[in-house]
């Protein structure tokens, strides 16, 4: 093999390994999920605190996980509130819950990008998604809004 070949070979490995320690790297920063089952648990056991992102209107429709504290991403100081409910805990296990599982990948992200380091997506949400039938359809226990 000629010099030229050899070289293209080993800027295409050394491309293709960047590229798989970047997909590595954001693999591990990526939000964990989880079960609305797991997430009601875990939260009934003081184990994370599960936070209901919904708009106000929403938790009125609905109401909210019994064992979550309703901190609406829609309404001004939400990270204040957090920080509140968490003593400021950066690395506090925050399990994030809204309707679909759109709103809670967003703000998982959003609070990476903060320093939160221990972020979890219940994806499923209140109503449902692609990870599966949501917190009303498994029968999980839910409360008046505040």
């Amino acid at each position: 093999m000629d010099n030229a070949k050899q070289t293209f070979l080993r800027s295409m490995i050394g491309a293709f390994s960047g590229f798989m320690i970047l997909a590595l790297t954001l693999t591990a920063q990526a939000a964990e999920f989880m079960s609305v089952e797991k997430a009601s648990n875990l939260s009934k056991a003081g184990k994370i605190y599960l936070i209901d992102i919904r708009h106000p209107d929403e938790w009125k429709q609905t109401g909210i996980p019994a064992s979550a504290a309703p901190i609406s991403m829609h309404v001004s100081g939400f990270l204040d509130k957090l920080a509140k409910l968490t003593g400021g805990e950066k690395d506090a296990k925050i399990a994030l819950i809204c309707a679909h599982g759109n709103r809670s990948t967003y703000i998982s992200n959003e609070l990476e990008k903060r320093g939160f380091t221990s972020i979890i997506n219940v994806a499923e949400g209140m109503l449902g998604s692609g990870k599966g039938a949501g917190w009303l359809a498994a029968k999980l226990p839910v409360i008046s809004a505040p």
